[in-house]
C-alpha cells in the first residue's frame, strides 16, 4: 500500500467532472488512502475487499468507528461516506451496484492473473449500470522478467477485456522504472504505468 494518495488519481479524476454525492466503487480496496481522498471530494465510496483483516486495519488506521451491518453480499462496514463490503468481488450482486456512477480501479485488475481477468470483466464490470465511468490504472512490463502480482496488462488486453460494452480511452502512459527500485532489483528492464478512461455504453 502506498503511503500517499495516488498522484495519477489526483491528476485525472477532475477530468471526469464527477457529480457531488455520486457513488464510487473501489474494487479490491484493501486499506488504500485513495478512499478517504475520494470521500473528501464529496463522493460516497464503496470498497469491496474480501480480507476482514485489511478492512479492520483501514478503520483502525483512520480512527473510524465501524458501523457494520449484514447484507446479502456479506458484512458492510461503514463510517461516514465510506463503506467497505466484505465480499468476493466476483460474487457481488448487480443490485448492490445499481447506484455506482464511477469506478476507481488501481489495484484490482493488475492483481489478477490472466485466467481471472476475463472473469473479472465479465462479472463485476458487466454488472455495473450503463453510463458508469471508470478510471483504470495498469502496469506494463515484460512479464517474463517478474512474477506477479502486480501483473502486466497490455493495452491490447484492456481493449479485449472491456470492448464492446465499454469505450476505452488511453489517457496517459508514463515510464516509472526509475521510481520502482524493487522492480529493477528483480531484473525488470522496462516499466510503465498506464491510465485509461472506460465509459459503459
Amino acid at each position: 500500500h502506498r503511503q500517499e494518495v495516488m498522484p495519477l488519481l489526483q491528476k485525472h479524476w477532475p477530468s471526469f467532472k464527477p457529480a457531488a454525492g455520486s457513488q464510487v466503487l473501489v474494487p479490491l480496496s484493501g486499506k488504500t488512502l485513495d478512499m478517504p481522498w475520494l470521500a473528501g471530494q464529496g463522493h460516497r465510496v464503496l470498497g469491496i475487499e474480501i480480507s476482514a483483516v485489511g478492512i479492520a486495519a483501514f478503520f483502525a488506521e483512520h480512527g473510524l468507528q465501524d458501523d457494520a451491518i449484514d447484507t446479502a453480499d456479506g458484512p458492510l462496514h461503514r463510517a461516514g461516506n465510506i463503506a467497505i463490503l466484505e465480499a468476493d468481488v466476483f460474487e457481488v450482486d448487480a443490485a448492490t451496484l445499481n447506484d455506482v456512477a464511477l469506478v476507481y480501479d488501481r489495484a484490482a485488475l493488475i492483481a489478477l492473473p490472466p485466467a481471472l481477468r476475463q472473469r473479472y470483466a465479465d462479472t463485476l464490470y458487466a454488472r455495473l449500470p450503463a453510463g458508469t465511468r471508470a478510471l483504470l490504472i495498469t502496469l506494463e512490463y515484460p512479464q517474463a522478467q517478474k512474477a506477479g502480482p502486480p501483473f502486466s496488462v497490455s493495452e491490447d488486453e484492456v481493449h479485449q477485456l472491456f470492448r464492446p460494452a465499454w469505450d476505452v480511452t488511453l489517457l496517459e502512459r508514463r515510464d516509472i522504472l526509475e521510481q520502482q527500485p524493487g522492480f529493477v532489483a528483480e531484473g525488470v528492464t522496462a516499466l510503465a504505468t498506464v491510465v485509461y478512461r472506460l465509459d459503459k455504453r
